[in-house]
């Protein structure tokens, strides 16, 4: 029985999973050094340094819309900055005020105590 022995070719021997794509991170010569301290603290390449920390972290997702409240008083505060705006042109151009206009002014310096306060309970 002939057995024909395979030549050693010596060499590092091929890994089972082979890390061919490659990923390119921009960062400041400040973080690089950070990063390359880091991965040297814990023994490792800072590809294996990298990929440990990317593959092992946790993501925390962040909220995108704004709490209904949020939203509310947003709206309530540019509707009173617009009933606002439009009095102080009145009286910057030296006009004077109608007794509806007046009621409308106290109409709305209620409303903005009122928003005020509503926003000081919420926080508490």
């Amino acid at each position: 029985m002939n057995t024909i022995k395979q030549k050693n070719k010596g060499g590092r021997p091929r890994k089972s999973v082979k890390r061919s794509c490659r990923l390119r991170v921009a960062c400041t010569s400040l973080e690089l050094k950070i990063i390359e301290l880091k991965a040297r603290q814990v023994q490792l390449t800072i590809s294996e340094f990298l990929r440990e920390a990317a593959l092992n972290s946790q993501i925390v997702t962040r909220e995108k819309t704004l709490p209904a409240a949020v939203l509310d008083f947003t709206g309530t505060l540019n509707h009173l900055a617009a009933n606002i705006n439009s009095l102080a042109y009145k009286n910057n151009s030296a006009q004077t005020f109608n007794a509806f206009e007046r009621a409308e002014l106290k109409q709305l310096a209620a409303q903005v105590k009122e928003l005020a306060q509503a926003i000081k309970n919420s926080l508490q």
